[in-house]
């Protein structure tokens, strides 16, 4: 709380106090109450809860592979519907990484020593965002990082950016502030202080992270090979590498997703990966799409 109205200025007043609710809310039991409200199977209030978030948010039900509301059977079954492939290709080119989520591009570039940029004002350290070890950010130090903002509106299955085996992963409990634009640029440390889950994959070009950064009403972070999260503390899981028990996932395969809308970052080692002069900030990217170019030896 302290860092709340830590270096502001007049200007700035005004919008730090609408945050100032996100602080003083039971952020989690509120989450756990709109989880609980997501699964509920009564028609006229799951129906209600669909056709109001299309309505008020401009969702594209035609890319969902059921495209009647009536055929969801829960509001959460609606919020992580499936869409129909041809819709989402996948960049074919060898050197190519592939958006791993629909959504809007929040930050995208290089890591400045330890430092992500978040917005203007605020940075956050790799030890951090990873579970607080210098040995888990050193291979992404002076690296490359794309942070996706998922809109409740958009498609919620995240996938993999490029092909890689998983090695680790790490659960790290913590608040549940909003994710969106305005959240992010007065509340600091933002993506380093809510729950998350961190995927260490290790790829041609060296260690990869794919990190699931959840927030207020997201009911929970699920994977493909763990199912749904249950923790409340920091929990680790590691995973053979090369054997025959080794989680080997394709680049565009899916792997795990959101139950409400949050945000993915992506972490590279440094040189990695070459991006596009066209992404820049607020950019709109589609799960699959060319999101840059791998530096592959």
């Amino acid at each position: 709380m302290r860092l709340f109205f830590l270096k502001i200025s007049r200007p700035m007043i005004r919008k730090r106090l609408q945050i100032l609710p996100q602080y003083l809310a039971p952020q989690h039991l509120l989450t756990q109450l709109a989880g609980w409200l997501s699964v509920r199977k009564s028609l006229w209030f799951k129906n209600w809860q669909i056709n109001h978030l299309i309505n008020r948010y401009g969702v594209d039900i035609n890319e969902a592979v059921l495209t009647d509301p009536a055929d969801y059977p829960t509001f959460n079954s609606f919020f992580t519907r499936r869409l129909k492939p041809e819709l989402r290709p996948i960049v074919t080119e060898n050197d190519a990484l592939a958006s791993p989520a629909d959504g809007t591009i929040s930050q995208c570039g290089h890591i400045d020593n330890n430092l992500l940029f978040q917005a203007k004002g605020f940075h956050f350290t790799l030890e951090n965002l990873l579970g607080g070890t210098e040995a888990e950010a050193r291979p992404f130090v002076n690296g490359e990082f794309a942070t996706i903002y998922l809109s409740p509106k958009d498609y919620h299955r995240v996938h993999m950016p490029f092909t890689g085996v998983l090695r680790e992963t790490v659960f790290i409990p913590g608040r549940l502030f909003s994710v969106n634009q305005h959240t992010a640029q007065n509340v600091p440390n933002l993506f380093a202080r809510n729950e998350r889950l961190v995927c260490l994959f290790e790829t041609e070009v060296g260690s990869m992270a794919v990190i699931f950064v959840g927030a207020m009403l997201v009911g929970s972070i699920n994977t493909v090979w763990g199912g749904k999260i249950h923790a409340n503390q920091i929990t680790r899981q590691s995973f053979p590498t090369s054997s025959d028990q080794a989680i080997k996932i394709e680049r565009g395969a899916e792997i795990g997703h959101f139950e409400m809308g949050s945000t993915v970052i992506l972490l590279l080692p440094q040189g990695a990966v070459q991006w596009p002069a066209t992404l820049k900030e607020n950019s709109l990217v589609k799960m699959g799409q060319f999101l840059g170019k791998m530096k592959i030896s």
